[in-house]
């Protein structure tokens, strides 16, 4: 995640749906996709000796704590002891690729469980570049058909399709069995032009619609509420399949921050709140459900 916080305030505290974790996904693998995986993995360490497994650093003495990494900590320690781990597929971009993806994914299967929330989850950058050499030059949807214009169809198609390529061009074994996260934050590129909220809201229900089509896990929001205004705002209509999405919301430093804010309002109506992060050596993530 990138570091800008802008903090939330809390509101009037919410009642939540509960999601029964699934047994690990690690023990549904076949045994042909665990020797695929340890030879990707060799493989990788051979080929960049900075990627081999890192050292591991001591959590915290909280209780069930979940963390979430991504590239920036690839060659670098890592938290042992977490309840709950969540991996950054891309390299800091919607177009991006983790490098050290497998070696993060093997570290998250470690993580101990204990919470309603799978013990390995995955999130995702996403943004709109409305334009440029990934952007979309065909398809139909339901905003209609592309045409390579900065239109809401396109930008639909652009959601879909990067959700495709984190999906099944980045490394993912099996992404049926994972909570999906969008994170959606200024520091990503987004179009800004007139009407521009509702193109990107479309970019993100390209992005839930493709997870969610493929029958995975579920699928989540990741982003403050100043940030969200200016990304999205009034650009999520009554359809919308963002509406009822779980969040993850970023707070500060101290956990009682984290803590507290279990009490925000959801970045869309029906949402709940189901973790807030907090910063300090690493991001931890407090369960709110």
């Amino acid at each position: 995640m990138m570091r800008l916080i802008v903090l939330d305030r809390p509101q009037a505290e919410l009642s939540a749906r509960r999601r029964r974790p699934a047994a690990p996904w690690w023990t549904r693998r076949s045994l042909r996709a665990r020797r695929t995986a340890t030879v990707l993995l060799a493989a990788v360490a051979l080929a960049m000796p900075w990627a081999a497994r890192p050292a591991q650093a001591a959590l915290p003495d909280r209780p069930l704590v979940g963390v979430d990494v991504s590239y920036p900590q690839c060659g670098g320690p890592l938290p042992a002891g977490q309840a709950f781990a969540i991996v950054g597929v891309n390299g800091g971009s919607a177009a991006t690729t983790n490098p050290c993806l497998a070696i993060l994914l093997e570290w998250a299967e470690q993580s101990t469980g204990g919470t309603v929330h799978d013990d390995v989850q995955l999130y995702v950058n996403t943004g709109n570049p409305a334009g440029g050499d990934l952007w979309p030059r065909a398809g139909s949807n339901r905003y209609g058909d592309c045409d390579g214009s900065n239109s809401r169809a396109c930008a639909y198609q652009y959601g879909w399709d990067r959700a495709h390529d984190d999906a099944t061009g980045r490394g993912v074994s099996h992404p049926e069995q994972y909570m999906w996260w969008l994170d959606v934050e200024i520091a990503n590129t987004w179009d800004y032009t007139e009407g521009s909220r509702h193109r990107n809201a479309a970019v993100l229900e390209g992005m839930t619609e493709y997870f969610t089509s493929i029958g995975s896990r579920g699928v989540g929001l990741y982003s403050t509420r100043y940030q969200w205004e200016l990304v999205v705002g009034d650009g999520v209509e009554a359809h919308s399949s963002l509406n009822g999405l779980s969040n993850w919301r970023p707070t500060g430093s101290a956990l009682e921050g984290a803590q507290a804010n279990c009490g925000l309002e959801p970045l869309t109506p029906g949402g709940v709140i189901e973790m807030t992060q907090f910063t300090t050596d690493f991001d931890y993530n407090w369960s709110c459900i």
